[in-house]
């Protein structure tokens, strides 16, 4: 307990830190992520994200991502993979954010996705760690931005889960957006939840993120569904 209690007092004292708001709603992400196994060795990432500017409503954001994971063994795994982002940044201006002085007409931004990426898990005592190193190509099609444009980051993420016991546990992490190109620093999420374990394969997280831009910041409340399937053929006995 007492492990417990020192972590969610070390993400509420960074969650806290004084930033200028981006906005003055507290809006939502409505996430879905599997692991769809279909050989000892490979898997297919599936994930939708769903986000709004405010709490289920003012559309943000529809993320969908797939991926080939390669399990090298249980605690390294690499993927190759692809996304679909439609943006719409009406709601508030992003080019404040990211220090561009353009006004935004009644159009989406569409990206397309290309990324590498690398986990290594490890376990110190009751604590499970998850590193994820993640390259991006991102293609975006920008119609208040002259046409198209082309950009590269990195990102890194540290989880932590603590199981509470067979059906609850807590998830924290902290992950750093760094751009390849321009500005460096893109954008730091911090992120605590409470998960439940409602199947072996199947578990359900809420939670609170706090997503920080180099002049604002915002606060999400997340749902998220974990569901992971074993696609391979069942050997007769």
């Amino acid at each position: 307990m007492k492990k417990t209690a020192l972590l969610l007092a070390l993400f509420f004292t960074l969650s806290s830190v004084a930033q200028e708001i981006g906005d003055d709603k507290l809006g939502s992400w409505h996430m879905y992520f599997g692991t769809n196994r279909v050989s000892e060795k490979l898997s297919i990432h599936t994930e939708a994200q769903l986000r709004y500017f405010e709490n289920g409503k003012n559309f943000n954001q529809l993320l969908l991502r797939t991926g080939l994971n390669y399990h090298i063994n249980p605690n390294a795994i690499a993927t190759f993979g692809y996304g679909y982002i439609s943006t719409d940044p009406t709601f508030v201006d992003f080019r404040v954010i990211s220090g561009d002085d353009i006004v935004y007409e009644d159009s989406n931004i569409i990206e397309h996705r290309i990324f590498e990426q690398f986990i290594l898990k490890n376990t110190v005592g009751q604590f499970k760690f998850e590193h994820r190193y993640r390259l991006e190509q991102r293609f975006i099609n920008d119609k208040d931005f002259n046409g198209k444009d082309t950009q590269h980051r990195a990102r890194y993420r540290l989880q932590v889960t603590l199981p509470l016991s067979d059906i609850f546990f807590l998830n924290f992490y902290d992950e750093i957006f760094l751009n390849l190109q321009n500005s460096v620093y893109g954008q730091n999420r911090l992120y605590g939840a409470l998960g439940v374990n409602v199947t072996e394969n199947l578990s359900v997280q809420a939670g609170y993120l706090k997503n920080h831009f180099p002049t604002a910041n915002f606060d999400r409340l997340q749902i998220g569904v974990i569901w992971n399937t074993d696609l391979r053929k069942k050997k007769e006995e």
